[in-house]
This record gives structure tokens, sequence and C-alpha cells, in this order.
């Protein structure tokens, strides 16, 4: 099912480029279309993936391990597994394509996520309001919040989101 496109309330567009295969592994590719300045993700870090970002339109800014780097037209970024990161738009209608390698759940993570936006389940930065929501996002990023134990995230997200599952709270895409 590649190239379908998710568009949030906010008006953020997700488009689904499509997943490949190469010497390399699978990679997982997205456009956004991010229409107004802002964080886009707060501190998060994954064991296995690899993500890279190369903006098309507009400046990104990301943190990558507490170093700051800002990104324009046809500059790109790599984040290697284990490395805490976060990022922001800096500019209204901002266009980046996203490589996630291998794409573990991300897919599944960005479609359940518009469900529970176009449900009216987020708050206005799209952050679920429900913690069973919350969990079952946690459990598909295939990562950890940064700040927060590795160890406590998996005792605390994986009940909720069997939880949330059990109870039909959220279906998975």
């Amino acid at each position: 099912m590649d190239g379908n496109t998710l568009t949030f309330r906010d008006g953020h567009v997700i488009e689904v480029i499509g997943t490949t295969s190469d010497g390399d592994g699978t990679v997982l590719t997205l456009r956004h279309e991010i229409p107004t300045p802002g964080r886009m993700a707060g501190p998060h870090w994954h064991p296995n993936l690899t993500e890279s970002f190369q903006v098309r339109r507009g400046r990104m800014r990301f943190r990558i391990d507490k170093n700051d780097l800002e990104l324009g037209p046809d500059d790109e970024v790599t984040i290697r597994p284990r490395q805490v990161h976060e990022f922001w738009t800096l500019d209204h209608n901002v266009e980046v394509e996203h490589a996630i390698r291998p794409p573990a759940h991300h897919r599944e993570m960005f479609e359940t996520w518009h469900r529970l936006d176009a449900e009216g389940r987020t708050n206005r930065y799209g952050i679920p309001r429900n913690p069973l929501d919350l969990a079952t996002l946690w459990e598909l990023q295939d990562g950890y919040l940064a700040g927060i134990p590795a160890w406590l995230q998996r005792l605390v997200f994986p009940p909720l989101a069997r939880l949330a599952r059990r109870t039909g709270r959220v279906s998975i895409a």
C-alpha cells in the first residue's frame, strides 16, 4: 500500500513514498509537508533504527546528542541508532524527505497516529490525550523517550499498549 497520504488536523501531510530493499536492507521513505514552524519530535532514541532527513524546502533544526544543526534546502542528516535526537521546523511550508532503515513499525505508527488525530484524540501538539493511546504509539515507534530510563518505559508502556488493544481502545493500522 505504498503511495498513501496522511493529512493531520494541523495540516501536516505525510506521503508514503514506498518501502524498498537494497544491499543494506529495507528502507521506508516518507515525504513530510509541515505548514507551520515548531517542534516535530521531542528527545528520543532508537536502539536499531537509522533515520535520514533531507530538507527539500525551508529550514529545520536538529539536536543530535546535544549538538544543534540547522539544515536548509538539499541539506541532509543521518541519525544513527542510540543517538538522542529531536527536531523542529523553522519556516512555514517545510518539505522534508524522511528515510527509516529498517522501517520496523514506523509506518503503522504514523497511520495509527493519523487515526488518533482524525478522531480528535490528540492535543494541539499531536500528543495523544489518553495514556493508552500514547503507549500504543510508543510501542510502534521502536524507540525510547530520552530522560526516562529505558527499563521503566519497558515496564510501563507495553502493558498499557496491550490493554489498549485488548479493550479495543486502539487498533494497529
